[in-house]
């Protein structure tokens, strides 16, 4: 495993542990952080949320039930290197942002990571048609198995459910995978016989 693929991965389990200790400094906050760091729909003031809303959650129980995918989607697109995982977050937390703050109620706030979890979700799916790579077709392939029932979230369903960030991350993660470019395979070197076996380079 390259060094930006294990420095990836580390981002991911950092973005989680910072999840975490924000959330218990906002329980000793009474909830402080959420008001002041989550996104607030149609509103102007303070449009730096976009980075900060989706390390915000509405409680622990929130918080717990979008650890586990973040991480396990979140490595999965960190296998690409750091720079792609980092664009991939990126473009995904502005598009789920817009989103949220086009199609919400004025003045509703939200929280959470659950956008960057569609969005990795979108993003791994649609790689493996991308990539046509063997890796990626499993990695597609896997996550439809464990992570499939996901797409029904981008449908409105439950009072107090942002939708909207499930249904525009994911749009974020199908839009990363498109526009950010493919990995290079290596390609045999064609050598003559005095050089032995072909080697490849990238």
């Amino acid at each position: 495993m390259t060094q930006s693929r294990i420095t990836a991965i580390l981002t991911v389990a950092a973005f989680a542990a910072a999840m975490w200790i924000i959330e218990v400094l906002d329980f000793l906050a009474n909830g402080a952080f959420d008001q002041t760091f989550g996104l607030r729909a149609w509103q102007t003031d303070a449009p730096w949320t976009v980075l900060t809303a989706p390390f915000m959650h509405a409680g622990f129980e929130h918080l717990m039930s979008n650890t586990v995918p973040f991480l396990v989607l979140g490595s999965l697109v960190a296998l690409g290197g750091l720079g792609r995982f980092m664009w991939t977050t990126l473009i995904v937390m502005v598009v789920s942002a817009v989103g949220v703050w086009l199609f919400s109620s004025p003045g509703t706030l939200t929280v959470g990571a659950s956008g960057l979890v569609f969005g990795y979700f979108g993003y791994t799916v649609l790689r493996g048609i991308v990539e046509r790579r063997t890796v990626d077709i499993v990695i597609m392939i896997s996550v439809i198995i464990f992570y499939g029932t996901l797409i029904w979230g981008v449908l409105p369903q439950q009072t107090g459910i942002s939708w909207q960030a499930h249904l525009f991350g994911f749009i974020g993660g199908l839009l990363s995978a498109y526009v950010l470019p493919r990995t290079e395979t290596p390609r045999p070197i064609t050598r003559g016989p005095e050089y032995g076996s072909p080697g490849y380079y990238s």
